[in-house]
Parts: C-alpha cells; sequence; structure tokens
C-alpha cells in the first residue's frame, strides 16, 4: 500500500518537502543501483576489461553521498511563513 499524505501536497509544506525529498534520494539510489550492478554483471561475464566502470561507480557513489549530505544536513526544512 503506497504512503498517504495526510493533507492536500504542497510544496511550501516543510514535512512534504522533507519526505518528497527523502523519497527522490530513494528513488535515484535505486536508478543508480540497478544500473551499476547491470554494468558490472556484464563487466563480469565479457572477456575485454572496462578499464571505465570504476570510474563510474565511484563517481555516481559520490553524486549520491553529495545528495545524501544535503538533504540530511544542508537543506533547511523550516517553514518560513513561522520565522519571527
Amino acid at each position: 500500500m503506497p504512503p498517504r499524505w495526510p493533507r492536500e501536497p504542497d510544496r511550501k509544506d516543510p514535512d512534504y518537502r522533507k519526505i518528497d525529498d527523502r523519497m527522490n534520494f530513494a528513488i535515484h539510489v535505486a536508478i543508480a543501483a540497478s544500473i551499476n550492478s547491470g554494468l558490472w554483471f556484464f563487466h563480469i561475464l565479457k572477456a575485454t576489461a572496462w578499464e571505465w566502470l570504476p570510474g563510474v561507480t565511484l563517481s555516481w557513489t559520490g553524486i549520491l553521498l553529495v545528495h545524501l549530505i544535503y538533504i540530511a544536513a544542508i537543506a533547511n526544512y523550516s517553514d518560513p511563513s513561522k520565522s519571527i
């Protein structure tokens, strides 16, 4: 059963922005994992080496790490309408 949002979804709502960013990150991780695992699977099956594959995997992992740091530590999810 998919998660349900108790009120009208609005990007101005801090709770909605937070869950939306986390679900976005989860989708990015799933896409990266599926593409990288497929590339490594075919790399193992092939007789020739793909020298560029570790670089692609490390780069993609670095991008995901930066994305995680942003949503976990940098993103401001406070409500701007409630500021003093």
